[in-house]
């Protein structure tokens, strides 16, 4: 049985226990806790190895900045639209107008950061010690140590083939044991869902059901008309890539964890014809800077708030809020329940106080599944856009090179040939 059938299969006994067997429920968090260490267990030892081997395959230095460049580029466009979006439709349908906000309980905030530290953000960026990094699961500290391990080692050339022959080793291992973890993915679903209706039940859902429209209406307006859109400049079979990766899609949006697929994913992205060097490089990159799922549901859940305090929506202040999240979600990166870590420095910023972000949390298992499937697929498509790019780039560097007159190129030729 596939494994995106079992994992619907323990989508419905996850929602039955949790509603028939509440204790039971909760109890059962840890299969899903289980199978999320096993898949962070394998993680760095698998994008590590990938992403040096990436850049140590790139001709120069310079095309390794390039992608970056044209990574970071595209993550912040895309992310800006995103976010304009989900404004404009939350204006559109005034979410929060309302909103029992004042019987929320701030304790259910105890234990969340209040803000982002940009100063530790640039610290787990340059760590002191990788092998604490790697301890901690530091991603954004890894990306960077293979960084220069791979620029070391495209410049030293022929001397760094052991190193890479032993990194080809691991990765391949590493991707087995993937392959054996995603096999008991659908355990970690019934014990995340089984947990998710048990705790938190569906009592809110009455009350914040236009947020939840508006947040599902908007990702699927980023699903179904700018991703096709982006795909369609760059030539990217986008009903493909989304039959490609969708089982993935599927198992993050029930585990609520983007980690959990993002090894097999760069497998998946690699068969469809992405190039590795690219794929391993702007895939761990895109789960640090292009969350364009969790932008959005923050981009929604501010103006929700801002209407339910009755706080100034007008033009200027939208934008102050766009100009705000574009600006915090870069400071996600290796955050735990990032997106209302994001939400309530994003809220403190703009005067909204953290009490109707205490309501939000009764039902952000619900939005967190979707937002998290949309990552995914963000990333995906971020990867293809990158690819292509650098693929028209070489097309157009070989026509250049490339004598279009055929009595020129056999002109040429034979002034290459010695005499006979």
């Amino acid at each position: 049985m596939p494994i995106g059938v079992q994992s619907v299969i323990a989508v419905g006994l996850g929602a039955l226990i949790g509603s028939l067997a509440p204790s039971a429920g909760e109890q059962m968090k840890i299969l899903g806790d289980v199978f999320l260490n096993l898949v962070q267990v394998v993680v760095l030892p698998l994008v590590f190895p990938l992403i040096v081997l990436g850049i140590a395959r790139m001709e120069s230095v310079r095309k390794v900045g390039r992608i970056a460049g044209k990574a970071i580029l595209y993550f912040e466009i895309v992310t800006t639209v995103v976010l304009l979006i989900a404004v404009g439709l939350a204006k559109l349908t005034g979410i929060g107008k309302g909103a029992p906000v004042h019987g929320a309980d701030a304790k259910d905030l105890n234990g969340l950061s209040q803000g982002i530290d940009f100063h530790a953000l640039l610290l787990n960026a340059v760590p002191k010690n990788i092998f604490a990094a790697f301890g901690e699961g530091n991603l954004l500290g890894a990306i960077v140590f293979a960084l220069l391990v791979g620029v070391a080692m495209a410049a030293i050339g022929e001397k760094s083939a052991p190193f890479a022959s032993v990194l080809e080793s691991v990765a391949a291992v590493m991707f087995k044991v993937v392959g054996y973890v995603i096999r008991v993915a659908p355990l970690g679903v019934l014990g995340f869902i089984s947990y998710d209706v048990a705790h938190y039940g569906f009592g809110n859902l009455r009350s914040l059901l236009g947020f939840i429209a508006v947040v599902y209406a908007g990702l699927a307006i980023v699903i179904g008309v700018l991703f096709p859109l982006i795909a369609a400049i760059y030539r990217i079979r986008y009903v493909e890539l989304l039959k490609s990766i969708g089982e993935l899609a599927g198992i993050a949006f029930v585990t609520r964890s983007s980690e959990s697929v993002l090894a097999p994913l760069m497998g998946k992205l690699e068969a469809f014809g992405l190039s590795r060097s690219t794929t391993s490089f702007v895939v761990p990159l895109g789960y640090s800077f292009n969350t364009d799922g969790s932008v959005l549901y923050q981009a929604a859940a501010l103006v929700f708030l801002a209407n339910a305090y009755g706080a100034d929506t007008s033009l200027p202040a939208l934008l102050l809020m766009v100009g705000v999240l574009v600006i915090l979600s870069k400071g996600m990166a290796g955050v735990a329940s990032s997106s209302i870590v994001v939400l309530i420095a994003a809220g403190n910023s703009l005067g909204l106080p953290a009490e109707g972000i205490a309501l939000l949390l009764g039902v952000d298992f619900i939005v967190d599944m979707a937002r998290t499937g949309v990552n995914v697929i963000g990333n995906s498509l971020a990867a293809a856009v990158i690819d292509s790019s650098e693929n028209r780039r070489e097309a157009r560097r070989g026509s250049r090179e490339t004598p279009h007159n055929p009595a020129e190129h056999e002109a040429t030729v034979l002034q290459k040939e010695p005499a006979q």
